[in-house]
């Protein structure tokens, strides 16, 4: 495979997976000691690498959670942040400003802090109540801050009751890393293929439905837009009929990301009327994937983990046929705004 190195990834993905029974452990011990509620409130990218975990708890759960981009946090607090608030915050560098912020007014909310960061000698580490630190970058992020922030949520579950099979679901995460290592060997003939397709293309629409939506809008922003200057425009697959229709004609390129949760006949109904105007709508399935003797409950939980997975491989193509680096950046990170 290109550019990459399998016992690297093992390593990190197999970290992410490793910290079950520390995040369990831990959100014990904070339920016990009164936290009533969740934030999950990270800055950029990573903050929608935790939004399929907190909606599996918006929607399995009756623990509070709550999404919060940092800074608007900071701008606007929260009624329901207080002393028996725990604030999730996820972060590569460990330095982001805004999360930084972000920590520091939760911090006088009286709220507790746990952090999921790559390095633990960085401030987003070092302030927190709770950290758990698993080396990642950017090639490897996604799928590591999925799998910790499902481990959240899971454990909250449990503790609370509220799923009877705790053990046999983690059991089955702890296999997911060779899993999604067969899944990149599996893409990357149609990744090679599919960036050679679109190199010259500059405007795509990407939709998806239920968990994988977020990492449609993740890819999006934060990959096509961000690392390859492509505009996008990330659009869920319900609202797509309430205006982004419109703009579909015979050649208008359409990414359409298919999960395997509740959510799947909104991404199905996508894809009926989609064939039947454009010659270009690209259907990316977790079904397609084998993996292995994950079961379907667990397939449809780690959903978004697989296309990033599949997605990496995209990217890494991407950026040879486009003679554009991923690191290649004109204003992020180079100016004090």
């Amino acid at each position: 495979m290109l550019n990459f190195d399998e016992e690297r990834y093992l390593g990190i993905q197999s970290g992410a997976v490793q910290h079950a029974a520390g995040i369990r452990s831990a959100l014990e011990s904070e339920l016990a000691n009164g936290i009533e509620n969740i934030f999950f409130a990270g800055a950029g990218g990573v903050n929608f690498l935790m939004q399929p975990a907190a909606r599996l708890l918006q929607t399995r759960s009756t623990f509070p959670t709550f999404v919060e981009m940092a800074a608007e946090l900071v701008n606007s607090g929260s009624q329901h942040l207080g002393p028996k608030s725990l604030v999730v915050f996820p972060t590569v560098s460990g330095t982001t400003k805004e999360a930084l912020a972000a920590l520091e007014f939760v911090r006088g909310k009286g709220a507790r802090v746990l952090t999921l960061t790559a390095k633990a000698d960085t401030p987003l580490a070092e302030l927190a109540d709770i950290n758990f630190t698993n080396f990642c970058a950017d090639d490897t992020s996604s799928e590591n801050f999925y799998l910790q922030s499902l481990l959240v949520a899971l454990a909250i579950m449990d503790v609370r009751g509220e799923i009877d099979d705790f053990d046999r679901i983690v059991a089955e995460l702890q296999t997911v890393p060779a899993q999604l290592v067969e899944v990149k060997r599996a893409f990357e003939p149609r990744a090679e293929a599919f960036a050679v397709e679109i190199k010259d293309e500059q405007h795509h629409i990407v939709t998806g439905a239920g968990n994988t939506w977020y990492e449609a809008w993740y890819y999006a922003m934060c990959i096509l837009e961000e690392m390859q200057w492509i505009w996008t425009r990330p659009v869920h697959a319900s609202d797509f009929f309430h205006g982004t229709l419109e703009l579909l004609e015979e050649d208008t390129s359409v990414w359409l990301i298919k999960g395997e949760d509740e959510q799947r006949p909104l991404a199905d109904r996508v894809e009926r009327f989609a064939t039947t105007v454009t010659k270009k709508l690209r259907v990316f399935d977790t079904k397609d994937f084998e993996l292995g003797s994950i079961s379907d409950d667990v397939r449809a939980l780690i959903a978004p983990a697989v296309i990033a997975a599949a997605f990496e491989r995209l990217s890494m193509h991407l950026q040879v046929v486009r003679d554009h680096p991923l690191t290649t950046r004109r204003y992020y990170k180079k100016g004090n705004f």
